[in-house]
């Protein structure tokens, strides 16, 4: 006990001394925080519409004026329908309104063509979400028009998340990609990076054992990532008003056991890793599988079968489904005993790993 404080003190005073590490370790973590849910939203706001009228009745306009009332629509008119697809190709227009000539007169004899709407289908939901809007606004304006009563629609309860914003969803991912970088990353980069400067040599003619050395090298990336989570829930809950649902036990229970998985992956890296650039390869392979695969940004159900089956040789699925059980649901610990034994059987078999592949010499 007495040689691995020895070695944490060393840690600490290198970590304090760097100039880079610390401005990753905190500064990081709260601009992604902050910035990321502004940015990273796949909520279908602002949509640009461009009406092309030959109609200039008062049907139309009410058309017009009920789309500009509308905080989802940004409105502009041209006269000719090969302008608007120009608008279109240079990303400035996503859904294309052209009402027909006489629209009004002929909707009053029963003989009218509907308004034609055009989407830009290279973004597939702002595109498809966004001619499902303006249909709806017309029809309402016509039904309003004509007199119409419109019938209600069946309400629907939104569990969990009711105000649908994606920040909700995305916030708890985004505390999950912070503990991969913090807790994965650079634990990898230290030990590699002792590797090239030679100092790790040093420590190999010691009688300091294996698993002490490597206990140095995770124990102030554990406390960091603990750290790094609590600031993160906080500015969560300060900026965006997101609270958990759920117990905190639950989440920082969670949040170790993963602490303790991705920094055996990071020791498992550098143990292979002779270089810098080998480890960073290495761990960006990692963290694109985690977050294409896990379900960090889309969900595992839309995955083809044979891909479903693959998540789950990966850990950050379960720690996914934890946090946002936990943060939106407050599902207890009884509930997710499933993930949580697959997190303690992977930090198990993985820090195994890291401390039987680790040699003091070649």
């Amino acid at each position: 006990m007495r040689t691995l404080l020895i070695l944490l003190r060393k840690e600490f005073l290198l970590f304090s001394k760097n100039k880079f590490l610390p401005k990753i370790a905190f500064i990081f973590p709260c601009m992604v925080i902050l910035i990321i849910p502004l940015v990273a939203t796949m909520d279908v706001k602002h949509v640009g519409v461009t009406v092309v009228s030959k109609d200039n009745s008062t049907l139309t306009s009410n058309i017009i004026a009920d789309l500009e009332a509308s905080p989802f629509f940004t409105v502009s008119w041209e006269n000719d329908y090969g302008k608007s697809l120009e608008n279109i190709e240079r990303g400035t227009t996503d859904v294309i309104l052209e009402i027909p000539a006489d629209f009004e007169r002929r909707l009053e004899t029963g003989d009218a063509t509907m308004p034609h709407i055009s989407a830009n289908g290279v973004n597939g939901t702002k595109g498809t979400l966004g001619a499902r809007y303006v249909m709806e606004s017309v029809m309402r304006t016509i039904a309003a028009y004509r007199g119409i009563e419109i019938p209600e629609t069946t309400p629907v309860a939104y569990l969990y998340n009711p105000t649908l914003e994606y920040r909700n969803y995305m916030i708890p991912a985004l505390m999950i990609m912070l503990l991969i970088m913090i807790c994965g990353f650079l634990p990898a980069l230290n030990l590699v990076g002792e590797k090239e400067s030679g100092t790790i040599e040093q420590m190999n003619v010691t009688p300091v054992r294996t698993h002490i050395f490597v206990l140095s090298k995770v124990i102030p990336y554990w406390i960091i990532g603990v750290i790094d989570i609590s600031l993160a829930m906080l500015i969560a809950l300060l900026i965006y008003g997101l609270a958990p649902a759920g117990a905190l036990f639950a989440i920082y229970l969670a949040a170790l056991l993963f602490i303790f998985v991705m920094s055996g992956i990071g020791i498992i890296i550098a143990n292979f890793s002779s270089k810098m650039s080998q480890s960073m390869f290495l761990m960006l392979f990692v963290v694109l599988l985690c977050v294409l695969m896990s379900g960090l940004l889309t969900p595992i159900s839309s995955m083809p079968a044979w891909a479903q089956y693959a998540t789950y040789a990966l850990p950050p699925r379960y720690f996914i489904e934890i946090m946002r059980s936990v943060y939106l649901k407050a599902t207890p610990i009884s509930a997710m005993l499933p993930q949580y034994t697959a997190l303690a059987g992977f930090a198990v078999v993985i820090n195994t790993l890291a401390a039987l592949t680790y040699r003091k010499q070649k």
